[in-house]
């Protein structure tokens, strides 16, 4: 009896990592209209309806997703979905006595938004971990950014990139400036609280410094990511 449930359990354990790696493989050509996080914040039975049309990255001005780089994950494209150094850093400035911030890397923030409840708890962290890995080993970098910029939330209900051009400057993403991009970057991290366009100190000061990032940074900071070629069709 006990052999029985042991080998069902590996089957079912099976089973579910095949499930989870051909949904994540599909997910690199198929746009998904919307995400875990989005559904989970409108109300019971309604789905978001502040979403526009999917903007791959490679019609996106160049200054756009460095800014996000800059802000959010500046060894994005260097690491393989975990930013050790980051970590690290985080644990000594806790161990210091400061406070514990945050060390999630853009594709674990895809993994989180796309796939994942809201939480702390050890067991969302480590299927986390393992969506992360799954999207690290079967999407090119240049795809996991274009799903954080056309899913991340930029304001109370306002998802994706062109949502958010047209929703605080009244443009296509296309035509969002090097400043605009840096200011819609900064806004990232609470972006029902904090405003692009009427922003508070430490929201400017956080703006000119990803500006400063993104010149220290430099404009071929992500030419690696873009020979990955994004996506050669979209499914949305």
């Amino acid at each position: 009896m006990r052999r029985r449930l042991a080998r069902a359990l590996v089957a079912l354990f099976a089973f579910l990592l095949l499930l989870t790696a051909l949904i994540v493989l599909l997910l690199r050509w198929v746009d998904p209209p919307y995400s875990m996080y989005m559904l989970s914040q409108g109300a019971p039975g309604t789905v978001p309806t502040l979403r526009t049309t999917w903007q791959p990255l490679e019609t996106l001005p160049a200054h756009l997703p460095l800014a996000v780089v800059a802000a959010e994950d500046q060894r994005f494209p260097q690491h393989r979905g975990f930013d050790w150094v980051s970590i690290r850093q985080a644990v000594e400035q806790r161990l210091d006595g400061g406070s514990l911030r945050g060390a999630s890397t853009i594709s674990q923030q895809v993994a989180k938004n796309l796939f994942l409840w809201h939480g702390r708890s050890f067991l969302r962290k480590t299927v986390e971990a393992g969506f992360t890995l799954a999207i690290e080993a079967l999407w090119p970098k240049a795809r996991i950014l274009e799903v954080y910029l056309n899913l991340a939330e930029w304001g109370p209900g306002v998802y994706g990139i062109e949502a958010a051009a047209g929703y605080h400057y009244g443009i296509p993403a296309r035509s969002l400036s090097r400043e605009q991009a840096a200011a819609l970057a900064a806004i990232l991290p609470s972006p029902r609280n904090w405003s692009p366009t009427s922003p508070s100190e430490s929201v400017a000061r956080r703006r000119q410094w990803i500006e400063q990032q993104m010149h220290q940074l430099g404009p071929g900071w992500l030419d690696p990511i873009r020979v990955d070629a994004a996506v050669p069709a979209h499914g949305s």
